[in-house]
């Protein structure tokens, strides 16, 4: 391999770096919920803007982020929002109140859709249809190892030092990440600069944060509460207004649209993306249910918790060696096979999983963890391939932007929805078991409530009652999971195109070193 392949794949791992960041904040956050509580004096509502306001941001903003980094350079917005990150991160940890925190994490929120959308927006431009499942494998993976290692580092950080350093962690990460970012990617943009499309920027943007917001009330409360349902109701009014925009102004001469419509009338993208959202929305209904299960049920610590999902971790990353290689070999290289046997893999682990009970072995959960995962590690590679290789390098900024702003609302609905068959199978089990009416009330809060209750009565009783219920909740949902893997079964067999296009552009097999070399030697736009 010449230097300047080499020199692409090393811009992958700090593009990986990168990812490993987000996905340590988010995992970290929720662990340090409790302790923010006391510090900072802040209510349960304001622990959730401490969650919703990065949320809110991310969603509202990812879309306008690759269309800055078509237009104005990949690489320079990818730096500055690395920048943010650390200087966000520092805010985070020295935050002296509710306000400047929540405020921290929006400006968190901002800078990590920049480098989630731009991250993976230059995969087209560096790497072949062959090489892409790889360097998606790379990526993926890398942003996957942070759900283990969040609560392992963060819930040992907690214990041993003060609260700040979960927030100051992402900062020799990100300088890292800057490093090598700065030092191995080359810069790319459009080489016709799109126009600034201003009415559907503002437009997708209040959209997807109406949305957005909508479903996580919905998941706090009921998806009848008022605020939920004018939420969503109103994203989806202001996202029918978007389509609508951005048709009207593609029928116009001259017209750009800041979304290219004609981009779901690929099946490789339309098919591909609603698989990797599928995918996604069964992982995080995992990594929502199951670490619950083992600090309440199996009576684990934070950091117990996190150890026992490398199984999937684990299964995960040896599916996506699997998977890469076969893409890689083009006699074996089919996606529709792939992303099926992917699913049916999947959809297995979680009907065996439906086998977890309250006293269930941690041989037996690291089992089907793992075969979860591996099914996983099949899908993601194959799905995102299919529907990055429907995209320009044009406008791959913009292009994987929405197909990381649909992974994200779908998931986001998806933990919404599992969540509420979680809990409402979990408080159906309880109402059968007649409890009085003040232990009632306490446990139909959540399984935390039930379980604290429990012990604090002294009561084996109520304790084995809230911990069957949730198990009875869990099943549901794992039940939910496995026909959601079923549909996308359906969608793989009938709808994803067995090879993926390169890209838009037709790139070759050194079109990515040619990009590179460019971007590198002269600073250019590719």
């Amino acid at each position: 391999m010449s230097s300047v392949g080499r020199q692409r794949w090393w811009a992958l791992i700090a593009l990986a770096v990168s990812s490993v960041a987000i996905g340590l904040d988010v995992t970290v956050l929720n662990l340090a919920l409790p302790t923010l509580a006391v510090k900072l004096h802040a209510s349960s509502g304001d622990l959730q803007w401490f969650v919703d306001a990065y949320t809110l941001v991310f969603a509202a903003v990812i879309l306008p982020a690759g269309l800055a980094g078509d237009r104005y350079g990949r690489k320079r917005w990818l730096l500055g929002g690395l920048v943010l990150f650390g200087l966000a991160s520092v805010f985070c940890a020295f935050s002296g109140s509710v306000a400047a925190l929540i405020a921290a994490r929006a400006a968190l929120g901002l800078a990590a859709a920049v480098v989630t959308a731009l991250s993976v927006s230059v995969l087209p431009v560096m790497f072949t249809q062959e090489e892409r499942p790889t360097a998606l494998a790379i990526l993926f993976g890398s942003a996957m190892l942070a759900y283990p290692i969040g609560p392992l580092l963060g819930g040992w950080l907690l214990t041993n030092y003060w609260w700040g350093w979960v927030f100051l962690i992402n900062v020799p990460i990100v300088l890292l990440a800057l490093y090598a970012v700065g030092r191995f990617l080359p810069e790319s943009r459009s080489e016709h600069r799109p126009r600034l499309d201003v009415p559907g920027v503002a437009i997708s943007s209040v959209g997807l944060a109406a949305l957005t917001y909508g479903v996580i009330e919905a998941g706090q409360h009921s998806w009848g509460y008022g605020r939920a349902l004018v939420g969503m109701l109103g994203g989806v009014v202001v996202l029918l207004a978007f389509w609508a925009w951005e048709r009207r102004l593609s029928a116009r001469d001259g017209g750009e649209p800041l979304v290219d419509l004609t981009l779901f009338r690929s099946r490789g993208f339309s098919a591909g993306t609603a698989l990797a959202t599928l995918s996604t929305l069964v992982m995080f209904g995992l990594l929502y249910a199951m670490p619950q299960y083992f600090r309440e049920i199996a009576g684990t610590t934070a950091m117990g918790a996190g150890a026992r999902l490398l199984p999937t971790i684990g299964g995960l990353l040896v599916g996506l060696l699997v998977a890469t290689a076969l893409q890689r070999s083009p006699e074996h290289s089919n996606a529709k096979l792939a992303a099926g046997v992917g699913f049916v893999v999947m959809s297995a682990g979680v009907v065996i999983g439906t086998g977890t009970a309250v006293h269930s072995h941690e041989a037996f959960i690291a089992m089907w963890f793992a075969i979860v995962g591996f099914g996983l590690g099949f899908v993601l590679p194959t799905t995102m391939n299919a529907a990055l290789g429907a995209i320009s390098a044009e406008r791959s900024g913009v292009g994987s932007a929405l197909i990381m702003a649909l992974r994200f609302v779908g998931a986001t609905i998806g933990v919404a929805v599992l969540g509420t068959i979680l809990n409402d199978g979990y408080r159906g089990r309880l109402e059968q078991a007649h409890l009085p009416a003040g232990a009632a009330h306490v446990a139909r809060q959540g399984v935390v409530d039930g379980v604290a209750l429990a012990e604090h009565l002294r009561s084996p009783a109520l304790l084995d009652t809230v911990r069957s219920a949730f198990v009875h909740g869990l099943d549901l949902t794992l039940l939910a999971c496995a026909g959601i893997g079923v549909a996308a079964i359906l969608i793989a067999v009938v709808a994803l195109p067995a090879r993926a296009p390169g890209t838009a552009t037709d790139i070759d097999a050194n079109a990515g070193e040619r990009a590179t070399d460019r971007g590198s030697a002269h600073g250019i736009a590719v």
